[in-house]
């Protein structure tokens, strides 16, 4: 049993996603088309299977499937026995990973030189970052990206040979077989920030900001006291999105932006939220178009 053989692959899958795993990523198992290993429990259900995305407690959800927890990854393993790769989830978590996807497998397009253009054009310096090298020649650059920011996947949106995997999309893990090969740590090295000038140019196209809602003076503080208790009464998992979703009807109504964004972030905070990424929730919801705060 080699690494480089489909046998081999899902020992090798398995390890490397327990690895990744253990580092905050969450990940799940993928086939040799680099798509999910497990068929969806739904397949035979009738209208309205497609919108569950694992609430069914069964596996079998792609990227929904994405889990930290070790035990969770064994199960999924376990039902996906010809696994030859993983994925790792993007857009989760108060540090978020963003991939930058630059390809070079079609001619004439080469996502490497279209990302040093579009450094140049904007003014900001490609960090030094995690780097993954992909059987078919191109690189996967891992970015961290402020929470909440809402980067969707999209392909050839920023330039040609640049594709970005944001909430909802999946990085294939190092580590991962297919059969034009396996996909390799080029930098092991802790993921940068994603450069503020890159940010929004992955956003959706701004759309003007509604008038502020100026709420008269007792409405408009139990207004705002309702946005912390909003937050304050998070479930598990969504204080994050919580945030993101107060702060921007926070800042429609026309009431001190910095008086809010403290009150915000000291109620997330008080709930274990990392103050510095709970800040960056803020902040992005602040100048985030309207779209986008809905």
């Amino acid at each position: 049993m080699t690494a480089a053989s489909p046998r081999g692959a899902w020992l090798r899958a398995y390890e490397a996603a327990h690895q990744a795993a253990a580092r905050g990523f969450h990940t799940f198992p993928i086939g040799r088309a680099k798509l999910p290993a497990i068929r969806s429990p739904h397949r035979d259900d009738t209208a309205g299977a497609p919108s569950c995305r694992g609430a069914c407690g069964r596996p079998g959800h792609g990227v929904h499937d994405a889990t930290t927890d070790p035990k969770r990854l064994d199960e999924l393993f376990d039902a996906a026995p010809y696994a030859t790769g993983y994925g790792i989830a993007c857009g989760r978590g108060t540090d978020p990973l963003l991939g930058v996807d630059l390809d070079r497998k079609h001619e004439g397009v080469d996502g490497v030189a279209s990302l040093a253009s579009l450094a140049e054009q904007h003014g900001f310096t490609v960090p030094d970052t995690t780097v993954v090298a992909t059987p078919s020649g191109g690189l996967h650059l891992w970015f961290v990206g402020p929470a909440g920011a809402p980067v969707r996947n999209s392909a050839g949106k920023l330039a040609p040979g640049i594709d970005v995997r944001g909430y909802g999309g999946y990085l294939v893990g190092p580590g991962s077989w297919t059969p034009k090969g396996i996909y390799q740590f080029v930098e092991r090295r802790p993921a940068a920030e994603l450069p503020d000038a890159l940010l929004p140019l992955m956003l959706p196209a701004p759309e003007p900001r509604r008038a502020p809602v100026y709420v008269p003076g007792p409405r408009r503080g139990a207004a705002l006291v309702g946005l912390v208790k909003f937050v304050l009464e998070a479930p598990e998992g969504e204080l994050n999105n919580r945030l993101y979703w107060a702060a921007c009807r926070a800042f429609e109504t026309g009431v001190d932006a910095d008086s809010i964004g403290r009150a915000l972030v000291e109620a997330a905070v008080s709930l274990g939220h990392p103050e510095r990424a709970a800040e960056r929730t803020v902040a992005s919801a602040r100048t985030a178009p309207v779209r986008t705060c809905a």
